[in-house]
């Protein structure tokens, strides 16, 4: 199972994304106090879905919760299913902690 933490700090909110592996899908849980987020806060993702940025259940999902465009926890749910699905490298993520977005 893999887990992350995004702090949306300009909203205000923090969501903590866990994902699983179950056959060929990504079971996906989201404990958030947002409201939107609560709208996908249960997801199953085929994982071929993965390799899309536009035409997955993620991004289906986003939309009719009405995210905003500039929403960290799509990008984030798609990290953890690529972590849990074996596309991206568990340790790469561990030994880099984070990613983040500064503004200048």
């Amino acid at each position: 199972m893999k887990e992350v933490k995004v702090n949306s700090r300009i909203c205000g909110f923090t969501h903590i994304i866990k994902g699983k592996k179950d056959g060929q899908k990504i079971v996906v849980d989201i404990d958030t106090p947002c409201e939107k987020i609560k709208k996908m806060a249960h997801m199953e993702v085929d994982m071929m879905e993965l390799f899309d940025i536009k035409e997955n259940t993620v991004m289906e999902n986003a939309k009719e919760a009405r995210c905003t465009s500039t929403c960290l926890v799509p990008c984030a749910v798609m990290h953890v299913c690529c972590v849990e699905a074996g596309f991206m490298s568990d340790s790469l993520t561990k030994e880099a902690e984070s990613i983040s977005i500064d503004f200048l």
